[in-house]
């Protein structure tokens, strides 16, 4: 028998080193488990190397800078502020490669099997390695977790060069900004890169075919990005037929149906991601695909193949956020130790978005609650009001409660959480609490927040909500 032809058994062999991959690894081996993570690239995936993470460093340095510039309001006079962008790349390397080097010091320290290559899985829980460092080594699980991610998507007729045209992975690993960017693609990933890009200075055009920006949010909350947007001089155009693209030297006309072309200078592709299941499977796995690539999982993350499972992007019908994939890891882990686990709910999970002005949900948007039959009552707050805002200059934006209303018209139960505004991502906590324990109005109103703070927007939109606000009617 050679080498290749050895099988190495694992308890648990994961396919995938992203969040959801790393996140099961982890917790298996918290759990006792035996475990083997196959990773084609560096552990963290997408979301450390070339996507959650980076982009967040970019969007620091972004209000960094749009700090600096109205500095002046505060008393602390500067001279004209300039960006060197390189720097904030090397910076954004140095902090990637902290995270690295700690996930695979954690990894190494839970002793788990880490191996290099692209991970196939085939028939009787084999997963082999095809390429990598290590090709040829064969591994068998008691259980596989599937979590290979997924890849940006492009629109026909945009060759990516990694110059002229970028998805999120050319884009952040730019030393040098253009004077005109066009980002196509107005969901969350493409207003993060709007934003960022416009705060440092660039010119921005945002290619939408949806009739707004934001279409997954609460209406009200998509108004108040596209309205401070607008202000910054982002130019927003929606309900547009991309056809092409007419190349010139070191620029581009971006041809759009019925329209006008944008020139610009640098074309950021935001269409969405595909999984990454080209050469997953191997003949005969049971695991089956949706027409769009997807692995088809339930609501324990159990594929169509005993003893298969599968988290994160490649799952199909979930949101592709790393945090949910977690989630999913725990899921599925607990599901192979035969321990009782919550499947994830995936109209409560949290969803933020870095740009300027934040957002941040989780539950049902208005409309969303109304399709689904409720009976809703509604109150919002705007930040303009709230001390806090006030005081760090930061007053754009609003929080909006909404709550099933209650035979005798009072707010029942909270259905939804939504909210835009300075640093909403690191408030939606309470909010998420509030929708997933199942909250009634009342109860949540009754717990205090501090003063001065932002989140005393939240608290006093639950009391108007409850009955009887402080500020709000």
């Amino acid at each position: 028998m050679t080498v290749a032809d050895e099988v190495q058994s694992f308890d648990v062999v994961v396919v995938g080193g992203g969040p959801g991959g790393y996140a099961a690894a982890l917790y298996g081996a918290a759990a006792g488990l035996n475990v083997a993570l196959v990773e084609r690239d560096k552990v963290g995936g997408t979301c450390l190397h070339r996507g959650c993470v980076p982009a967040k460093e970019f969007l620091e340095t972004a209000h960094v800078r749009r700090t600096v510039e109205h500095a002046g309001a505060f008393g602390v006079l500067t001279s004209a502020v300039t960006l060197d962008f390189s720097i904030a790349q090397d910076r954004k390397v140095e902090t990637v490669e902290r995270l690295y080097k700690g996930l695979a010091g954690l990894l190494k320290g839970r002793k788990i099997t880490v191996l290099s290559g692209t991970g196939r899985l085939e028939r009787d829980l084999i997963v082999d390695l095809i390429d990598g460092d290590d090709a040829g080594v064969r591994l068998r699980g008691g259980h596989v977790i599937l979590a290979a991610g997924s890849v940006p998507r492009t629109l026909p007729g945009f060759d990516v060069d990694g110059q002229l045209v970028v998805t999120s992975d050319e884009f952040l690993d730019l030393r040098h900004l253009p004077q005109r960017a066009s980002v196509i693609g107005g969901g969350a990933i493409g207003c993060e890169f709007a934003s960022l890009l416009s705060d440092m200075g660039v010119s921005v055009t945002i290619l939408e075919s949806l009739p707004s920006i934001l279409a997954g949010c609460d209406s009200e909350v998509a108004s108040v990005v596209q309205r401070s947007f607008k202000k910054r001089g982002i130019e927003i155009r929606v309900g547009v037929n991309i056809t092409g693209h007419d190349v010139k030297k070191k620029s581009t006309t971006i041809a759009i149906e019925g329209e006008d072309g944008v020139e610009s200078d640098l074309v950021v592709m935001s269409v969405g991601r595909r999984p990454r299941t080209e050469g997953l499977l191997g003949d005969g796995t049971g695991v089956l695909l949706d027409e769009r690539g997807f692995v088809l999982a339930d609501e324990y993350q159990r594929t169509g193949a005993e003893g298969v499972f599968a988290v994160g992007d490649v799952v199909a019908g979930t949101p592709q956020l790393a945090h949910v994939g977690f989630a999913e890891a725990i899921v599925a882990v607990k599901t192979i130790l035969g321990e009782p686990c919550v499947p994830v709910d995936y109209d409560r999970v949290p969803w933020a978005i870095y740009s300027n002005p934040e957002v941040a949900f989780c539950g049902l948007s208005e409309a969303a609650a109304k399709e689904r039959g409720y009976d809703v009552v509604v109150k919002k707050d705007p930040f303009g009001g709230n001390s806090r805002a006030q005081i760090i200059g930061d007053t754009d934006g609003v929080v909006k409660i909404v709550a099933e209303r209650r035979p005798d018209g009072s707010a029942g139960q909270i259905l939804g959480v939504h909210m835009a505004g300075p640093w909403v991502t690191e408030q939606l906590g309470a909010g998420y609490f509030a929708v997933n324990w199942e909250a009634t109005a009342e109860e949540a109103a009754a717990l205090i927040q501090p003063h001065p703070s932002l989140s005393e927007t939240f608290g006093e939109t639950l009391l108007a909500l409850a009955g009887r606000g402080l500020h709000v009617g």
